[in-house]
């Protein structure tokens, strides 16, 4: 089974966009199932049987406000760069794929406590 991991990212604007991941495989859109539908597209038949999970955008034990607030500040950084056809720098995409991955972990370790509370 693969397992898909939907958060959502702050904007400047006060909204939110969303970031989808399956293991390699990663996708943005402007709703959770936006995110969820541009990655779906990715993967193969085998990896089609899926759980999905939605993080709130809530800071908490596993992944607290600062990283959200770096996260979402570096996204919206992200998006400006992207659509003049940029990368960002390699310190900030460096940073930023560092919380992706720091957020993926979070979002494990969350999915963990909620299997554990669900067999108490």
């Amino acid at each position: 089974m693969t397992t898909v991991t939907i958060f959502p990212v702050p904007t400047k604007k006060g909204t939110h966009s969303y970031f989808a991941i399956a293991g390699k495989k990663r996708s943005f859109g402007k709703t959770a199932g936006a995110a969820l539908d541009a990655l779906t597209v990715q993967l193969s038949e085998r990896e089609s049987g899926t759980l999905v999970i939605i993080q709130n955008q809530f800071p908490d034990e596993f992944f607290g406000e600062e990283q959200k607030k770096q996260l979402a500040s570096l996204m919206d950084h992200w998006r400006e760069v992207r659509d003049r056809g940029e990368n960002l720098p390699e310190q900030e995409q460096a940073l930023l794929d560092q919380l992706i991955e720091a957020e993926l972990i979070a979002s494990a370790n969350r999915t963990k406590a909620i299997r554990h509370q669900l067999s108490a």
